[in-house]
């Protein structure tokens, strides 16, 4: 796989994986952070989380056991398609390889 994605809700990756797979890149959309390996054939793969509205430390947990579980598939890049953490109820670090994602970041191959 080429491309992961962690997205903070159903809406944002549905969103986001109609975006790449309208430019061209087959993916595959997962609800929650998969329990075992799956074998992927796509080049992205996108990780629907329910973070947006729970507590900062669940949110950082769910959301590096995603990073982890995608790691582990040999993804080459990484995007995060998340609420600012400026607008979180409560500020959280999360790992460096994240960044927000727009839809015209994705439309220009970033």
């Amino acid at each position: 796989m080429q491309l992961g994605v962690i997205a903070d809700d159903f809406t944002g990756a549905t969103d986001i994986a109609s975006f790449l797979v309208r430019n061209g890149m087959p993916t595959v959309q997962l609800n929650g952070v998969p329990t075992r390996d799956l074998p992927l054939t796509s080049e992205a793969v996108v990780i629907s989380l329910k973070t947006r509205s729970c507590p900062a430390e669940m949110a950082v947990s769910q959301s590096l056991a995603a990073l982890r579980w995608l790691q582990a598939g040999a993804v080459s890049s990484f995007i995060s398609s998340t609420v600012p953490l400026s607008t979180a109820p409560r500020r959280a670090t999360l790992a460096r390889c994240w960044m927000p994602c727009w839809p015209s970041w994705v439309r220009r191959g970033r």
